[in-house]
């Protein structure tokens, strides 16, 4: 399973013996800035099944992803092995660990650093005025539309 290709629950839970407990945006963790960094995402993983769990993560520490022109680093990625038991065990950024059903692999996934000063204020936008000529609808579900407002 890989982050890039954001492998649906559905396909992880038939293919691995896992249990997506979660998986959402991990919110606040962007940095800040006139325009603030991404927020990186939370992903737990429950096993059903004795395994061996293979991590190949980057920007788990030290460094930071950085802020640019004044904006604020976003923050670091983790990876936590939370036990069956209870214990919870820091992985590093590359790991190979055996894991017993009923651990949970928590993986923090790195944010993005802000941009500009946050304190600063964007300049009022003003919005032209809108000359274009209205729209007119087509395509399948336009046409649809018509033929059931019709009946």
């Amino acid at each position: 399973m890989t982050n890039t290709r954001i492998t649906d629950p559905e396909i992880l839970e038939r293919r691995y013996p896992v249990v997506l407990k979660q998986f959402h945006l991990n919110r606040g963790t962007g940095g800040l800035g006139l325009y603030c960094g991404g927020d990186g995402v939370l992903r737990e993983m429950l096993f059903r099944r004795p395994l061996t769990l293979s991590v190949l993560t980057e920007r788990r520490g030290p460094y930071k992803p950085y802020g640019l022109e004044g904006g604020g680093d976003g923050s670091t990625g983790r990876n936590t092995l939370v036990r069956a038991s209870g214990q919870e065990q820091d992985l590093s950024g590359k790991a190979c660990v055996g894991v017993e059903p009923g651990d949970t692999f928590r993986l923090e996934s790195p944010a993005g650093g802000g941009y500009g000063d946050p304190s600063a204020v964007l300049p009022a936008v003003s919005k032209p005025p809108n000359t274009a000529a209205p729209l007119k609808g087509g395509g399948s579900l336009y046409t649809y539309k018509l033929n059931q407002e019709s009946a």
